[in-house]
C-alpha cells in the first residue's frame, strides 16, 4: 500500500517560452537565465523532486 505520497509524476514546469506550454500541470515562468535557474532550484527543494532539461528554455520539476 502506498503511504499518500505522489511519485513518478511531472510536478511542475518552469519556461522562458510560455507559447510551446499547454498546461496540466502548475507552469511558471521565467523572464531570463538566471530566475529560471532560480526557480528550478527552489521547486527542487520545495516539491522534493529533480528538474530535468526539456530543452534550452523548459525545465520539469519530476518526482521520481
Amino acid at each position: 500500500m502506498g503511504d499518500g505520497t505522489i511519485q513518478k509524476a511531472i510536478m511542475a514546469i518552469i519556461t522562458m517560452n510560455p507559447t510551446q506550454i499547454k498546461g496540466g500541470v502548475p507552469v511558471f515562468i521565467a523572464d531570463n537565465q538566471e530566475e529560471f535557474q532560480h526557480k528550478a532550484f527552489v521547486l527542487e527543494k520545495i516539491l522534493d523532486g529533480m528538474a530535468h532539461e526539456v530543452d534550452p528554455q523548459t525545465m520539469i520539476i519530476v518526482r521520481h
